[in-house]
């Protein structure tokens, strides 16, 4: 609770009736939350964190130590950040006027030390992170980034803003995403790559400059997708990049000749709405992946 004079939490969830649910939310003494801030029940912050006005931190929720969540937040259950991080600081946006905006975090989310995550601007007015997601140390998430449930982002991996990740989407460590790109669902990125292409969903991307690398596979396999399944998708694929056909007849060609699934609809519905084209293939003469 929040001593009024001091504006010093008061140990351990102590009620006072003002800002804190029930008694099961424990504060450290030496925390700092506004009173407008809303804390639901058994959240649990450790010592020299801020917790600035507007900000909404679901049940469950643990904050390390030295860790400000800044004005627009909205953190729902069970989320773990860890020491150092920053939630919700104004966008590193020239056209930014001071508008008021969101960032919102789902539920089971970590945040690991020292990541960054910007609240919106009035071109999508909020930043999200969806649920059970992990952010590992270093990593930055600019304002107006749309993020899916279950994403993994390596450490120092930096994303800029009005990026799109879907559900699934995994980006390896010290990966620098330029802004507008989109990344589809179960795509995997290797680290240390420079992403300035849209990365269409279920793919492998690599090498340098960034490539079609074949299908993921293995993360596929281990979200309960089938091999046939996994087939299929090889086979959309290849038909995109192996058979000599341009992306706009290598769509029409899989809309005519190909039966309509969840996944080849995806894939299509990527690629037609993608605003800053898809990466290509590594060479010519690489094989696909094998499916076993």
């Amino acid at each position: 609770m929040i001593d009024p004079i001091s504006g010093i939490a008061e140990p351990f969830g102590k009620d006072t009736g003002h800002t804190l649910k029930n008694v099961n939310t424990m504060i450290h003494p030496h925390t700092y939350i506004h009173p407008n801030a809303k804390l639901a029940t058994n959240v649990k912050i450790d010592p020299f964190t801020v917790i600035h006005p507007n900000v909404e931190i679901g049940e469950g929720t643990w904050i390390g130590s030295n860790v400000t969540i800044m004005e627009g937040a909205r953190i729902g259950k069970n989320c773990r950040i860890y020491p150092g991080a920053v939630i919700s600081a104004s966008p590193q946006d020239r056209k930014f006027e001071g508008e008021e905006t969101l960032t919102e975090i789902g539920d089971n989310t970590t945040i690991r030390e020292f990541v960054t995550i910007h609240r919106g601007t009035k071109d999508r007015w909020t930043t999200k992170v969806g649920n059970d997601c992990l952010i590992m140390a270093y990593c930055h998430i600019a304002h107006d980034c749309i993020i899916g449930n279950n994403v993994t982002m390596s450490n120092n991996s930096q994303v800029a803003g009005h990026v799109v990740m879907g559900d699934w989407a995994w980006v390896g460590g010290v990966c620098a995403v330029h802004q507008f790109v989109h990344i589809g669902q179960h795509a995997f990125v290797a680290g240390g790559s420079l992403v300035g292409k849209d990365v269409p969903p279920f793919i492998k991307a690599g090498r340098s400059p960034l490539s079609y690398a074949g299908v993921n596979s293995v993360g596929l396999k281990r979200r309960g997708f089938s091999i046939e399944k996994i087939n299929h998708i090889l086979e959309i694929y290849r038909v995109l990049y192996n058979s000599g056909l341009n992306t706009s007849q290598a769509l029409e060609f899989l809309e005519e000749e190909f039966a309509p699934t969840d996944e080849r609809d995806e894939i299509v519905a990527f690629i037609r709405e993608s605003g800053r084209g898809i990466i290509k293939r590594a060479s010519k003469g690489s094989g696909d992946e094998d499916i076993a």
